[in-house]
């Protein structure tokens, strides 16, 4: 059965018909035969259990749900969702994504991707992906390593990382996704950690009932050739005073900071103590101007001494499929239906032979 989506939901907000499951749907269901292959301790393995736990809710049925990936550790996720899947080539997941999610709106997308994959070869397929609107969800598992590669340096990892690939440390200054892709205009960018399922599970939420591209960084922890990379968010004695929630409406805070405005108009982090309820600066996701959610994401320098956690931005704009679909339809209104000898054979053409 189909039906026509009329609050927020997939595929635009009630702008396409989404097909929706008739039985309740479980975790177990979204579970695929293959045996799940990572190294022990994987971050990966969180990941995968909150998503295979989340997807039900959306009350989809499974064939509408596209899982796609690239290439690296994560990009072995189709594999074991129980929807359709593919396994693409390095760092263009994005770009067969858009092709997908243009050419069929009645289906769920989604995009698995890693740091090396998405930032490094796949880099302008993802900012296209973004600045365009794509309906579709982006997934990046950030360990800020390769690990499929068996660690080298990857574009997150920090200056001065040794690895396999840099023996006397990494000497580029490394991306930071969220300035990234809040720099390419995209209309939904949060972030969130592997080891936190309900906040994981929230974002996610926020993720899918989005229009347009939606692009969530995921701290993963690669325990094998990067372990402890994100120790300060997990560790309960420091992660409730460095993690800044960002939920719209409320305070930007943590237990013993606060984010406010500065004297030269940006915005700096002090100790909540020192600053009054008033003055501590409320998040705005749905603000236009990109700017404020841009000096959010660069709230995490210097490292890990406090990290913006939650929705940076989630703004309404149109989606690429919903501005073609217009397109289309506008066309067919004013020529009619078009056809595809009549394209191939007009203008200079000949036959051979």
């Amino acid at each position: 059965m189909s039906e026509l989506l009329s609050g927020p939901g997939l595929n635009g907000r009630g702008l396409a018909l989404v097909p929706k499951s008739d039985a309740k749907q479980s975790m177990k269901e979204y579970k695929s035969d293959q045996e799940v292959r990572w190294c022990p301790g994987c971050g990966d393995y969180a990941i995968l259990a909150a998503v295979q736990s989340f997807v039900p809710e959306l009350g989809l049925k499974r064939e509408n749900m596209v899982f796609v990936s690239g290439i690296g550790c994560s990009s072995r996720f189709p594999y074991y969702m129980n929807t359709y899947g593919f396994h693409s080539i390095h760092g263009r997941a994005p770009a067969i994504a858009t092709g997908l999610a243009a050419s069929r709106p009645d289906l769920s997308v989604w995009v698995i991707t890693g740091d090396g994959d998405s930032l490094s070869i796949g880099g302008n397929h993802l900012i296209h992906a973004l600045r365009r609107n794509v309906n579709l969800n982006i997934l990046l598992f950030n360990n800020r390593i390769y690990g499929l590669t068996k660690g080298q340096y990857s574009p997150t990892s920090e200056i001065g990382k040794v690895t396999k690939s840099t023996p006397m440390g990494s000497l580029d200054k490394p991306f930071n996704p969220i300035s990234l892709a809040i720099g390419a205009e995209a209309s939904f960018v949060a972030r969130t950690i592997d080891s936190d399922r309900k906040h994981l599970q929230s974002v996610l939420r926020e993720a899918a009932e989005h229009k347009g591209t939606s692009l969530v960084e995921i701290y993963q922890n690669c325990n094998i050739f990067n372990d402890g990379a994100f120790d300060q968010l997990k560790d309960p004695e420091q992660r409730d005073d460095i993690t800044l929630r960002l939920e719209h409406g409320q305070p930007i805070a943590s237990a013993s900071k606060a984010v406010r405005r500065a004297a030269d108009g940006g915005i700096e982090v002090v100790p909540r103590a020192e600053v009054a309820e008033n003055e501590i600066l409320v998040h705005d996701a749905h603000r236009a101007d990109p700017s404020l959610a841009f000096a959010l994401s660069r709230l995490d320098e210097p490292a890990f001494a406090h990290v913006p956690i939650g929705v940076f931005r989630s703004v309404d704009r149109p989606s690429y499929d919903e501005l073609m679909s217009a397109q289309l339809e506008e066309a067919v209104a004013q020529r009619g239906p078009g056809s595809l000898d009549d394209l191939l054979l007009s203008g200079d053409t000949w036959r051979i032979g």
